[in-house]
């Protein structure tokens, strides 16, 4: 099948590409799996069509609430020229899907998204904003960053913590008052695309490009360890070259991903 749809699809896509049936490839079934999770991971990893940027949210529950708010930290002792100093860190965290790489925000618990009669921007609007072909705009939107601002430095907001390898979303704050049972935590965050649930993904052009790539390196390497080894029909296939040829596409293809595909750095801190 020319478009890969699934995981097999897109095996069979890179092996033809090497030169399958005509040429028989030297790498054993288990070999090829790896290489295309090796394939998927990279392109996940730096590739903006293998992530995706989504919301999820989080109800707090009760038993949520009484872990977190109880103070249970965590424990290490250093050891130096006979001095022990004994650290300590909270262990206030919620778990996290695996499929997400990075949390970069988290939603502010405040009221900003509902309004009342007591309300400033209620009574701003009511006021001010009566009448939009005879009254600008423009104090309104002056007035609105300055509560903005006001609502940074007087409230702030929660600090947060994430690493993808242990999923964990650790956020500094006092569990105890600043959420209720029962509220919703909604982060922003940056989350890998499931090839099984995307099939499209089996298709993209460097994905495809990819994992030929890692096969003929795999090829290579295989084929290395028998140096001028005579194929059938008498034709001879040089291991190390092939090895060397998909060095220079992986190395090519990799400083494309990273120059071209990858998201601004800054995007993914969290």
């Amino acid at each position: 099948m020319a478009t890969p749809s699934t995981r097999e699809t897109l095996k069979q896509y890179c092996l033809r590409n090497l030169g399958k049936p005509v040429i028989e490839i030297n790498v054993d079934d288990d070999q090829l799996e790896d290489r295309i999770d090796e394939a998927v991971q990279y392109f996940q990893q730096y590739h903006y069509d293998g992530i995706k940027r989504t919301y999820l949210k989080y109800k707090l529950t009760a038993a949520d609430k009484t872990r977190l708010s109880a103070i249970n930290p965590s424990s290490e002792t250093a050891t130096k020229d006979g001095v022990s100093t004994t650290w300590y860190e909270d262990n206030n965290y919620l778990v996290v899907p695996e499929s997400v790489i990075s949390v970069i925000n988290i939603f502010p618990f405040s009221n900003k998204g509902n309004l009342n009669l007591f309300d400033v921007r209620y009574q701003l609007r009511l006021n001010d904003l009566y009448d939009f072909s005879s009254t600008s705009v423009i104090n309104y939107d002056v007035v609105l960053r300055h509560l903005d601002f006001l609502d940074h430095i007087l409230v702030g907001e929660k600090p947060i913590r994430f690493n993808q390898h242990d999923n964990k979303l650790h956020i500094d704050m006092d569990w105890s008052n600043d959420l209720t049972t029962d509220e919703y935590i909604v982060i922003e965050c940056y989350r890998k695309l499931d090839p099984a649930t995307y099939t499209d993904v089996w298709n993209d052009i460097y994905l495809k490009r990819y994992t030929t790539a890692l096969f003929k390196k795999q090829w290579g390497a295989n084929l290395s360890k028998f140096g001028g080894v005579q194929m059938i029909g008498g034709v001879t296939l040089n291991g190390v070259e092939i090895y060397q040829q998909a060095m220079q596409d992986i190395d090519k293809l990799e400083t494309e991903i990273r120059s071209t595909f990858e998201l601004n750095p800054a995007m993914m801190i969290g």
